[in-house]
């Protein structure tokens, strides 16, 4: 995997976790990186809160207008979304030294979108092993995040800095496919509702998507997307997971979930972050999900193969 773990050197990929304490320090740290970036003409994504956005561009100035900055609360909000904006910020720069800034982990995260936000910081590694001259650092609130989630950072990312400087992580994960596909999923409640289905009753998941939607009160437009979300994920079964499925659907916390399990196996930890090309029908399913769900999450093992869909 061609990613860079030399504090500072032009690797291919350099992926680095900047751990701060104070709110000045990771303004400090962060406006470091970007004119650093703008010294060298090099265009720069910042994706963070906005009040973090606001003191960015209140501590660079007037060359503020040279970065191009997103909300990172709207954008990550399913973390899934995150890295085809990286990707497509790429594409518009071809051939060219980049740098980005993303915040994907803050401590206001529900936990299953935590986990899928340290999913996402690994599979950044896979996603642009091979983008020349790109480098995304990550800050992290050592103050408030608790430890397991800084220890998860050590391993997403090959490079760490802070108020001393950089260094290369001891603790980087080298296995992300079983890291992301493997991770432990809390099990569907006694008290879901359950289906077992196969091609011949994919109206009977609809139905009950649709039925289960109307019962937890989402609206016309969110009822619509789930049931398109479910249905999409139950037909990859038929095709692709041994002909048949079982759904299971419950409600927790104010979120509507879902879940599709089958003997399938899905080999892939990107699957459904990366935009399929237009003659690609692989991927198309998880796809589509991700864009119109608020979380999705995808597991794999030897057993088969768990999707699960949020919708709020």
């Amino acid at each position: 995997m061609a990613v860079d773990r030399t504090p500072g050197s032009p690797g291919t990929f350099q992926h680095e976790a900047l751990l701060y304490d104070t709110e000045r320090a990771c303004v400090a740290g962060t406006v470091d990186f970007i004119t650093d970036g703008l010294r060298s003409g090099e265009p720069v994504l910042v994706m963070v809160a906005p009040e973090r956005i606001a003191a960015v561009q209140s501590a660079i100035g007037r060359d503020a207008d040279r970065v191009r900055f997103a909300d990172m609360r709207t954008v990550g909000r399913n973390p899934a979304r995150i890295i085809p904006v990286w990707q497509q910020f790429a594409a518009i720069h071809p051939d060219t030294p980049l740098r980005g800034v993303g915040e994907p982990v803050w401590p206001e995260r529900h936990p299953a979108e935590l986990v899928e936000a340290q999913c996402h910081e690994l599979l950044l590694n896979l996603a642009f092993a091979g983008t020349a001259g790109l480098r995304l650092l990550c800050p992290y609130n050592r103050a408030r995040l608790d430890g397991d989630t800084i220890t998860h950072a050590l391993s997403s990312h090959p490079t760490l800095r802070d108020q001393q400087g950089s260094r290369a992580s001891d603790d980087y994960c080298d296995d992300i496919a079983a890291a992301v596909l493997h991770a432990p999923l809390l099990p569907a409640p006694d008290e879901a509702r359950t289906l077992a289905f196969d091609a011949a009753h994919l109206r009977d998941v609809r139905d009950l998507a649709q039925a289960v939607a109307q019962h937890h009160g989402l609206d016309a437009g969110s009822a619509d997307d789930f049931v398109l979300a479910v249905d999409e994920v139950a037909t990859n079964s038929v095709l692709y997971g041994g002909g048949k499925g079982v759904l299971r659907c419950w409600e927790s916390d104010g979120v509507l979930m879902c879940e599709v399990r089958d003997r399938g196996r899905i080999k892939d930890p990107l699957v459904g972050r990366i935009r399929p090309a237009v003659d690609d029908v692989n991927g198309r399913g998880l796809w589509i999900a991700n864009q119109v769900c608020d979380l999705v999450q995808v597991r794999s093992d030897t057993s088969g193969s768990v999707v699960r869909l949020h919708m709020r």
